[in-house]
């Protein structure tokens, strides 16, 4: 499913906060006089006077191998057009976050105010000191050639326009599986390609290098076909019609054996699929809608390979399948181009992971069973943590031998460890859970119906598809909220409990059967039933609703008492835990019990280590486990260090598979170093922990506020685990995004528990 962008939630989006997508963080400590003093005047001048005496060592004591700069002209911006420089520049800023997310490369985004291609080409040239490598972004052709050839020549870092070469690197590995799978050989395949552009011919020439022949290419513009009889036709254009006549489409169509499409949407019919070869490639690449539409493409024969540039069909050609990680292998091998054996090798690499097993981390995030190479797997899907290391040390190969690096790397291992620790390779890890959820949306209830940023979050779950929201509370007052806010509640159920007699009944009386050796009459538990909370956990119980979501505007201890008095912990355990997720560069820590236990003695610890082990598996994680203290392996005497370290053996015994180590200190726990140094025989010394289990609430609780206000982590949660059917609490004042994030959880949680 496409993702339906509402104009006020992107300018929201960018606007609220700190404006804009993007900030300068500090690599080093800057906490006393004394850091100031090494950071600027006088201890800067040091490495001034070294990179003075020689020009390489800036990249020994600056960020420039490690920085790109992302710079357009803003003529060419997505599919608005000329639209200048300063429009462009939240694409450009939204093009550095994917180079972070993706490869860990840092980013200066720079919009010129020049469209003649000599004043950009020489604005670009002044800045070669700054940067490691340059991406060029959104500029129109035939510039675009022009400005990407001469800056090539002239500069001595990596060069690369991505919206020519991006494309062509991701559809030619699509290409090259897809021939493998029709049988045919790329010289001898005849190609029809819609569109001229700059991704157009940059594919059509990539292909010429895999072998393709430039007489079996034939090339459509606006104006019509291609050929050597067209006068005043852009120059990028002429070598592909050199002995060209003109012809139709259809005519072209007629035995061809790929159609790439680059131009716009819904202009090709199934009749003129109908036209083409035997197992026709078809490549219908425009955005947001495609030459073809995939389901009239697909309906048209059976024998069709089909991509498009959309996330909700198979085989989507996505650049960041490409430029964030051919620009970390160029910069890591200090490039001073990407070459075409650069692209090729990219090319060959991502032919080659989808050629591979999927691991199940992927599977996962998209909701397949089975992901294998074939007619629906053609490339590998973005969110693959394999991806830097196919591709990157592929690039930094083929630059190193076809003389381009200026740095030789020789451990090929110690590369792949290093390529995963820059990107942390946990970092797609609620890009997988939202994934997941949209392949099987449940029915989630909220309890807190009346507050805006539940009506909007459940706009916004509805509009991506992950979830179907049912609403609690007044209709009335929730469609007033929804007027006032602008949020769309089409084809939202909502339910007030109060008029729901029948039905409070009904709960009422399954209630009173758990509760009535609790002190709990029919009547009280009919009276219960009007509580949103107790109402909306019977939903769930009683199969009405697949998950729970509450606890936006109440403590947390209300709002889970009644659902563990109405749906109860799972089978065979005896509490329920609260887990914190907390993210950073190094990767996803998982924090419990963060939220529900106040003081577990040793059982209720070992119980809250074999939760946490599981929730933290859910999330497609193995689980090394600390179970945290003042002390470090019986260092210091007391109650916490005795409890600690006794759960940890009782844990070991009752879960042999598991890596839990403790009683230890935090920092103990995360610092390998330490660890190797001090107590080697720690099960965390080689990995560290990437699971704390802490002594009690008042340490968990305190320990992941202070990380998030103080160390600046992003905190998913809490997620609660132990419960038989999924109820999920909100943090107190969770923002729309955090309620969105927990209903994916949520939704995932559910198809777990429906496949038990």
């Amino acid at each position: 499913m496409s993702v339906k962008i509402r104009k006020e939630d992107a300018l929201n989006f960018h606007s609220q906060g700190k404006p804009g997508k993007i900030e300068v963080v500090p690599t080093k400590m800057l906490s006393s006089q004394r850091d100031l003093a090494l950071a600027y005047s006088p201890g800067v001048a040091e490495p001034c006077l070294e990179i003075a005496d020689e020009k390489e060592n800036v990249y020994k004591y600056t960020a420039k191998g490690n920085l790109v700069g992302v710079i357009s002209n803003g003529t060419a911006v997505l599919g608005l057009g000329d639209i200048g420089p300063e429009a462009s520049k939240p694409v450009m800023e939204g093009k550095g976050v994917l180079f972070k997310k993706f490869a860990g490369i840092d980013v200066f985004d720079i919009e010129v105010d020049a469209k003649d291609p000599q004043h950009f080409i020489n604005v670009v040239k002044a800045l070669e000191p700054t940067f490691g490598g340059i991406n060029l972004e959104d500029i129109k052709a035939p510039e675009s050639f022009i400005i990407e050839e001469e800056l090539k020549k002239q500069m001595s870092i990596p060069v690369m326009h991505d919206d020519q070469h991006g494309t062509a690197i991701i559809s030619s590995a699509a290409l090259l599986n897809a021939l493998e799978l029709a049988g045919k050989k790329i010289e001898e395949i005849k190609i029809v390609v819609l569109g001229a552009g700059a991704a157009a011919i940059a594919c059509a020439k990539l292909y010429l290098s895999l072998g393709a022949k430039i007489e079996n290419i034939t090339m459509f513009d606006k104006t019509g076909a291609v050929h050597e009889g067209r006068k005043n036709m852009d120059p990028s254009r002429v070598m592909f019609g050199e002995g060209k006549q003109d012809k139709t489409i259809d005519e072209a169509l007629e035995g061809a054996d790929m159609l790439l499409g680059l131009s716009t949407g819904n202009i090709i019919k199934k009749e003129q699929i109908q036209l083409m070869a035997e197992n026709p490639i078809v490549f219908a690449l425009a955005n947001p809608e495609p030459e073809i539409a995939y389901p009239e493409a697909m309906a048209s024969r059976d024998d069709i390979i089909m991509a498009t540039g959309r996330s909700d069909h198979p085989n989507q050609v996505n650049n960041v399948l490409g430029f964030p990680y051919i620009f970390r292998g160029a910069l890591d091998v200090r490039a001073t181009a990407i070459n075409e054996e650069m692209k090729l090798a990219a090319v060959k690499a991502l032919a080659k992971l989808a050629k591979e097993s999927v691991p199940e981390i992927v599977t996962k995030a998209y909701g397949d069973e089975h992901i294998s190479f074939g007619k629906n797997y053609l490339i590998p899907k973005p969110l693959d943590p394999r991806l830097i290391t196919a591709v990157s040390p592929a690039v930094a190969k083929a630059a190193m031998d076809s003389g381009v690096a200026k740095f030789k790397i020789s451990d090929w291992e110690a590369y792949d460890l290093e390529l995963q620790k820059r990107i942390g390779i946990d970092q797609g890890l609620l890009s997988r859970i939202i994934d997941r959820a949209k392949k099987d949306p449940k029915r989630i209830v909220f309890a807190e119906a009346d507050h805006p940023k539940i009506l909007k979050a459940a706009e916004n779950l509805r509009d991506e598809g992950i979830a179907k929201p049912i609403l609690l509370g007044n209709k009335n007052r929730i469609e007033q909220i929804a007027l006032d806010n602008k949020i769309d509640l089409n084809g939202f159920p909502i339910i007030d409990p109060f008029h729901q007699q029948e039905k409070l009944e009904q709960f009422g009386k399954i209630f009173y059967k758990k509760r009535k050796r609790k002190g709990i009459t029919l009547q009280e538990g009919v009276k219960l039933m009007r509580d949103r909370n107790y109402f909306g956990a019977m939903m769930v119980e009683c199969g009405e609703a697949d998950a729970l979501i509450s606890g936006l505007t109440k403590d947390y201890a209300s709002t889970i008492r009644p659902a563990l008095q109405t749906i109860g912990v799972e089978d065979g355990l005896n509490r329920v835990a609260g887990m914190y997720i907390v993210g950073n560069q190094k990767g996803n820590y998982f924090l419990a019990d963060t939220t529900v236990n106040v003081n577990p003695n040793v059982d209720e610890l070992v119980e809250i280590i074999g939760m946490t082990a599981r929730g933290v598996r859910f999330f497609d994680h193995e689980p090394r486990v600390a179970v945290l203290s003042y002390s470090n392996f019986g260092s210091s005497k007391g109650d916490v260090p005795s409890k600690t370290a006794l759960a940890t053996k009782l844990a070991k015994e009752k879960y042999p598979e598991l890596v839990v180590e403790g009683d230890m200190q935090a920092n103990v726990a995360l610092n390998t170093e330490l660890q190797k140094e001090l107590y080697p025989f720690s099960e965390l010394a080689e990995e560290g922990a990437n699971t704390l289990v802490f002594p009690d609430l008042t340490s968990g609780n305190i320990a992941y506020k202070l990380l998030m206000e103080i160390g600046g982590a992003e905190a998913i949660g809490p997620v609660l685990i132990g419960m038989k059917k999924p109820v999920h609490i909100l943090q107190l004042g969770s923002s729309v995004r955090e309620i969105v994030n927990m209903v994916a959880i949520a939704v995932v949680d559910a198809q777990v528990q429906k496949h038990k």
